[in-house]
C-alpha cells in the first residue's frame, strides 16, 4: 500500500532525534525573546536596528560556513527566487516588530507578534494542500489568543497601544508567510544558507535608508549589536530553520510562542516592566498551550516511527 503520509511526515520519521528539533525550538524562543530588549537598548530607529542586525549575521554566518567548508550555493533556480521573496518578508517582518516595540511597549509588541501561530494555524493546510488542522491546535489557538489579549490588557490601550498592535500583528502576518513559503519551497537548504541569504538580502534592502553611518556608533552600541546579530539571531533563526523541515510550521509557531513569558520575564528584569497578574495569567496561558501541542507533536512522530 502506498505511503499516504504526507512529506512532512515522513520526513520527521527519517530523523533519528526528533525531539531535539523541538528542543532547539525551545532554546530558539527563549534566544529569540532576548532581541525584544534591545528595540529598548538600542539608541537607534527600527530600521537601522534591522539592517545592520541582517548584515551582522549574514557575515557571522558566512564566516562560520567559509570555516566548515559548507555548500553556499542553492540547490537550483526555485530556491533563489523563493529566498528573494522569503528574504522580503523578513527583512519587512524584523523591522515592523522593532517598530511596534518602539512605539509601544515590549509586552505589547511581543504579544501583538505571537498572534502568528494562530495565523499559521489557519493558512498552513490551504496553502500547503494539508488536511485542516487538528482540532487541538485549535483549541491551543485559541488558548494563546487568549494568553496575549491578557497581557495586552495588562498594559491598557491607551497611548500608542493600538497602534502597536497592529503594527505588530501586520509583523506577525508576513512572519508566518515567511515560515511557510521556507517549508514549502525552501526545503532543501540548510538553517545556516538560509539565514545567511536572508540575513544579506535584509541588510541590502535597508542599506540605503539607515540614518546614521555605521562608522558613527558608538563602541556600546556596536556591542549591542554585534550581540544581537550574532548570539540573538544567527542562532536561534538557524534553529528554527532545522525545525521547519522535520515539524510542521504549526508546531514550530506554537513552541515558538514561548517568547511571550520570556519576553514578559527579560523585560521585567532587565528594563523594569513588570508584569502584573493578568500578564502572568497570559503567559501561563501561553505556556500552557505551547507544550500541550509539543506534547502532541512528540506523541505523534513517535506512532509514526512505531508505524515504520
Amino acid at each position: 500500500m502506498a505511503d499516504q503520509r504526507s512529506a512532512p511526515e515522513r520526513q520527521g520519521s527519517n530523523h533519528p532525534r526528533p525531539q531535539w528539533d523541538l528542543y532547539g525550538l525551545h532554546l530558539a524562543a527563549f534566544m529569540l525573546a532576548g532581541t525584544a530588549l534591545f528595540a529598548k537598548l538600542v539608541p537607534l530607529p527600527a530600521l537601522d536596528i534591522t539592517g545592520l542586525r541582517g548584515g551582522i549575521a549574514a557575515v557571522a554566518l558566512l564566516l562560520v560556513m567559509a570555516a566548515r567548508r559548507a555548500p553556499l550555493r542553492l540547490p537550483g533556480r526555485r530556491h533563489y527566487a523563493a529566498m528573494l521573496v522569503g528574504g522580503l518578508l523578513f527583512a519587512v517582518h524584523w523591522m515592523t516588530y522593532f517598530h511596534a516595540m518602539q512605539v509601544s511597549t515590549v509586552a505589547v509588541g511581543v504579544v501583538a507578534l505571537l498572534t502568528f501561530p494562530v495565523i499559521t494555524a489557519v493558512i498552513e493546510p490551504p496553502l500547503l494542500q494539508q488536511r485542516p488542522p487538528h482540532g487541538y491546535a485549535l483549541l491551543a489557538g485559541l488558548g494563546v489568543l487568549a494568553g496575549v489579549t491578557l497581557i495586552g490588557l495588562e498594559s491598557g490601550l491607551g497611548g500608542n497601544v493600538p497602534l502597536g498592535l497592529a503594527v505588530g500583528v501586520f509583523s506577525a502576518v508576513l512572519y508566518s508567510l515567511r515560515n511557510l513559503l521556507q517549508k514549502r519551497f525552501l526545503d532543501g537548504v540548510s538553517g545556516p544558507q538560509v539565514m545567511l541569504y536572508q540575513g544579506a538580502i535584509t541588510a541590502l534592502v535597508f542599506a540605503p535608508f539607515l540614518s546614521v553611518s555605521p562608522t558613527a556608533l558608538s563602541a556600546g552600541t556596536w556591542g549591542l549589536m554585534l550581540l544581537l546579530g550574532t548570539v540573538f539571531t544567527a542562532v536561534p533563526h538557524t534553529l528554527i530553520t532545522h525545525g521547519l523541515r522535520r515539524l510542521s510550521a504549526t508546531t514550530v509557531s506554537f513552541t515558538l510562542a514561548l517568547q511571550v513569558p520570556y519576553a514578559t520575564l527579560l523585560a521585567a528584569l532587565v528594563l523594569g516592566e513588570t508584569p502584573g497578574p493578568l500578564a502572568l495569567t497570559g503567559g501561563a496561558l501561553v505556556v500552557a498551550a505551547s507544550l500541550f501541542v509539543t506534547a502532541r507533536q512528540r506523541r505523534d512522530a513517535a506512532r509514526v516511527a512505531v508505524a515504520d
